[in-house]
């Protein structure tokens, strides 16, 4: 069932300020700006009609089915965290886990490597986004930090990813089946904001 017209309005923060700009037929490009930086978020081929009235961000759309509603609050998320990331940014805790073998995690420049995962030889090396900070605290956790959430929650993901173990390569523990499995890795405990 078809809905003729539905409206969202996204209230600036103080302290925020945000653009609108049409880049085409159905192209938008949104950049928000606040004490941390700016955010800017480029929506293609989109349904939706994206613009500014009396200082506030409003999100349009003319018959809207299931698909343009999710379309339509994916895009008010997106502009809301974007609102939380400029002003108070965003922090992923990660935890090293291991059990028999020491996994070492080092930061060099531009680069996060793990060595020693369950004692193999190979490094893992990921790249640091530009927008992105990551430091160590002691030996078992990792904090990774930035203003734009969507650059930062897939950064922490693709370190556990990285460490994560599918199949044939997750043995059980001392040879038994059906338990835990190795629990070695490293994994998002917590997320908050910087402020």
């Amino acid at each position: 069932m078809r809905v003729p017209y539905a409206r969202e309005e996204l209230e600036i923060p103080q302290g925020v300020s945000a653009t609108v700009e049409k880049i085409g037929l159905f192209d938008y490009r949104v950049v928000v700006k606040g004490p941390l930086g700016s955010v800017e978020r480029v929506y293609r081929n989109v349904p939706i009609s994206i613009s500014m009235s009396e200082g506030k961000i409003v999100l349009e759309v003319f018959g809207a089915r299931k698909r343009e509603y999710a379309i339509l609050g994916a895009i008010k998320g997106e502009l809301k965290n974007a609102f939380t990331g400029v002003s108070r940014g965003w922090r992923y805790k990660l935890k090293i886990i291991y059990t028999h073998f020491p996994m070492l995690v080092k930061v060099q420049g531009n680069q996060l490597t793990i060595e020693n995962f369950l004692g193999r030889k190979s490094k893992m090396a990921l790249e640091i986004p530009k927008a992105v900070k990551v430091q160590l605290q002691g030996k078992e956790d990792i904090i990774v930090e930035g203003i734009d959430r969507d650059v930062v929650s897939q950064f922490a993901a693709n370190i556990q990813r990285a460490t994560e173990l599918h199949g044939d390569e997750k043995p059980a523990p001392h040879g038994r089946e059906g338990g835990l499995g190795v629990v070695d890795g490293i994994y998002i405990y917590g997320v908050e904001h910087i402020k």
